[in-house]
């Protein structure tokens, strides 16, 4: 009987002691300490500066384009970079439908642009790319697969007639209209009005989800075509000089025959997101070096 009590008087501690919450059950494989989610321990970069202050960077899942594109390889040295093919077409280029309530007057008018087929760059230029033809990494944030930054218009021409020699291949930086098509999707296009989405957090590294910083090429969903990083990471040269549009439909266009300003395109890590649209456009002199411009690689057929 009392052997009874006490197993009685034993159960209703441990029921009592459950409901309030003091006996704790670990789940099977895991210790009672768990780590904090969303922190990240103090890391050093390669300068040895620690950077525990450093927002911890989502890496999402790579999403794939609505079709497979032809892609062709390219080597310098070990570092391999690809460029996509563009198909031909015939588009309307500027502060259309999807853009207009977001435009800046230098998008307009909307006019239609024929272009020839060729190829573009997956990704930007990385900076392992450009050391591998250089020899130096011009970058202010450092890292192989980051795009490299800090580079003029004319640096990029140095740049493509070395890589041009080391190649024997004839790269070029793309018209605005090229690289506008080419964002906007190409024959593929499903009228976004950011390269790949109208969500700009799943296409583009921008103020809400990066603290100024450029982020590895490739680690945002790809646009229709495949091309990553399009808007957002860091804005990217164009070969035309900055002018009006003209309204009349044009085939190939090459941009203004004058003035000195070059076109760079697609907005970057320090843009808000309507500086990251596919019409969006903005210039500087060739010989300016900016920490939130590079390039992306095209060639004709």
């Amino acid at each position: 009987m009392k052997r009874t009590f006490t197993t009685l008087l034993l159960l209703l501690c441990i029921t009592m002691a459950n409901a309030q919450g003091i006996i704790n059950h670990p789940a099977t494989g895991k210790t009672t300490t768990q780590k904090k989610q969303g922190t990240t321990p103090a890391k050093k970069d390669k300068s040895g500066t620690t950077s525990s202050a450093r927002r911890s960077i989502p890496r999402p899942t790579l999403g794939t384009s609505n079709y497979t594109p032809n892609v062709r390889t390219f080597r310098v040295g070990d570092v391999e970079f690809e460029m996509v093919e563009v198909r031909g077409g015939t588009f309307m280029m500027g502060a259309t439908s999807d853009q207009a309530s977001y435009a800046f007057p230098d998008e307009k008018p909307v006019h239609q642009v024929t272009l020839s087929g060729y190829y573009i760059g997956r990704t930007e230029v990385t900076q392992e790319l450009w050391q591998a033809v250089m020899g130096s990494n011009p970058s202010l944030r450092k890292g192989d697969k980051r795009p490299v930054e800090q580079v003029s218009w004319n640096d990029c021409q140095t740049f493509i007639s070395k890589l041009n020699s080391l190649t024997g291949k004839r790269f070029r930086l793309p018209t605005e209209a090229e690289w506008e098509f080419a964002a906007r999707g190409g024959v593929k296009s499903r009228g976004y009005m950011y390269s790949g989405s109208n969500t700009p957090g799943s296409v583009a590294w921008y103020t809400e989800n990066v603290d100024y910083e450029t982020i590895d090429v490739g680690s945002k969903l790809p646009n229709e075509l495949g091309l990553y990083d399009m808007s957002g990471n860091v804005w990217e040269w164009c070969s035309d000089r900055m002018g009006s549009y003209s309204k009349s439909a044009q085939t190939n266009p090459k941009g203004s025959q004058v003035g000195s300003g070059r076109v760079f395109r697609g907005g970057c890590f320090a843009n808000i997101a309507r500086g990251c649209r596919v019409s969006n456009r903005f210039s500087t002199g060739p010989d300016l070096r900016r920490i939130d411009v590079g390039l992306r690689l095209c060639f004709s057929k």
